[in-house]
């Protein structure tokens, strides 16, 4: 049975020691989406929502909520963060938008965290920038797509 790195042996919640980790390129991805009615959809990729340009502003609090993962999430590294990229794609069959996130860094542990909370942010973001449209819409899908680098090596999703 595999062991909970986060846990010690009383079973008390701690921040893991990488120091003795190697320093390594680490890269992960991770994807999401926000489902709306067909009207919330054009509305957004119209670029007619009152609060602004819904896909850019969603892209920016991603990629910052990237950066500001550890003040959110409590075991979480603060990491030398290296590159963030968030794609917003609207999607009419969902209908809404498909988010992927990218996060790379190089250091002594993965960024699987940062790629999540980027989709999370943009995700939340889009929600708060069309409510006034569509309380209905839903946020889902949320998953680490890749993650390349350390001593585990190489996950894609299926």
């Amino acid at each position: 049975m595999m062991s909970l790195t986060h846990f010690d042996a009383k079973g008390d919640a701690h921040m893991v020691d990488v120091s003795d980790k190697p320093v390594t390129a680490r890269i992960a991805t991770a994807e999401g989406w926000v489902r709306m009615a067909p009207e919330t959809f054009t509305l957004i990729t119209e670029g007619r929502a009152k609060k602004g340009d819904v896909m850019s502003v969603a892209r920016l609090a991603g990629i910052m909520g990237a950066k500001k993962t550890p003040e959110l999430i409590p075991l979480c590294h603060p990491l030398p963060v290296t590159k963030v990229s968030v794609d917003l794609t609207p999607d009419a069959d969902l209908p809404g938008l498909r988010i992927s996130a990218t996060v790379k860094t190089t250091g002594q542990t993965g960024v699987e965290m940062e790629a999540l909370t980027a989709v999370s942010t943009a995700a939340l973001t889009v929600y708060d920038m069309v409510k006034a449209a569509d309380r209905a819409m839903e946020i889902g899908g949320i998953r680490v797509t890749l993650k390349d680098g350390g001593k585990s090596g190489r996950y894609e999703a299926q």
